[in-house]
């Protein structure tokens, strides 16, 4: 007898399931090519996801490059891809322009790092803001071994820096003329672990054992504190499009939005964000 309600039991189980579905059926039966660029935060995220799509459905093609925000907004306009990721809210004169739609999809923290070979491991927001506007410029300024400081920050347009810009050195502060430009996380995260007197910044959601995070004003770049507000350098990651989504390209939306995209915004390091 319990053998025989055990048994009815996972039938219901499964059928309920089943009667729920995937959120990757949207893509049953549908064909086509999504390409997509912009901020390089997103670009685990993107992938995870078309990765996901297209094992699940090989007819279904899927892109993602980076470039940075200011290439997203300008490539989704153009109508060179289908989505344009920034990480940073759209100016009006973008959406008025292009007639652009916004996707906000997860919260990242923007974390300062240095070589793990550097004793410093925290800092304060003056400090921080020293290093980059040229008026700390060695190490044994502040507590660390004698030398030089290699400062690395993001190209113009990239989200990550004005994130970084805005809430570290403050609006309308420049950065000094020897910051060097790189021109994406991945890159930036090269650069630091190549050079021990390096520091840069990088979203949360790309730390891992080749940098070290830098506390800053006591909170530790994490997403637990970035999501208690107890660390206070974040942002908002958006996908946009060129008008109102169709097709695959709005399942592909839908499917960030939905629970196993969420658990790939986790998984990739950041917080996901309810659908508005």
């Amino acid at each position: 007898m319990k053998k025989r309600i055990f048994a009815l039991a996972a039938a219901a189980l499964l059928s309920a399931v089943s009667a729920f579905g995937s959120p990757l059926d949207a893509f049953k039966g549908q064909s086509g090519t999504i390409d997509i660029a912009g901020g390089t935060a997103h670009i685990p995220v993107m992938k995870k996801a078309a990765e996901d799509i297209m094992t699940f459905n090989p007819d279904i093609r899927i892109s993602v490059a980076g470039g940075g925000s200011g290439v997203g907004v300008k490539q989704v306009g153009e109508g060179v891809v289908q989505i344009g990721n920034t990480g940073r809210a759209l100016k009006a004169e973008e959406v008025e322009k292009y007639g652009l739609v916004t996707f906000p999809f997860a919260i990242d923290g923007v974390a300062l790092a240095v070589n793990p070979a550097n004793p410093v491991k925290a800092l304060t927001s003056e400090q921080a803001k020293g290093i980059y506007t040229g008026a700390i410029t060695d190490w044994k300024e502040l507590g660390g071994e004698p030398g030089a400081i290699d400062i690395y920050g993001r190209e113009d347009g990239s989200g990550t820096r004005q994130t970084f810009d805005d809430l570290v050195l403050g609006k309308n502060v420049e950065s000094a003329p020897s910051v060097n430009a790189v021109n994406s996380n991945g890159a930036m995260k090269t650069a630091i672990a190549n050079d021990p007197r390096a520091i840069g910044y990088v979203g949360i959601g790309y730390l891992d054992s080749s940098v070290a995070a830098v506390a800053l004003d006591g909170a530790v770049p994490n997403q637990e504190n970035a999501a208690s507000g107890a660390y206070r350098v974040t942002r908002q990651l958006y996908m946009n499009t060129k008008g109102e989504p169709e097709g695959i390209v709005k399942a592909f939306i839908d499917y960030i939005y939905s629970d196993e995209g969420a658990k790939i915004i986790s998984d990739s390091g950041y917080i996901p964000l309810k659908r508005k």
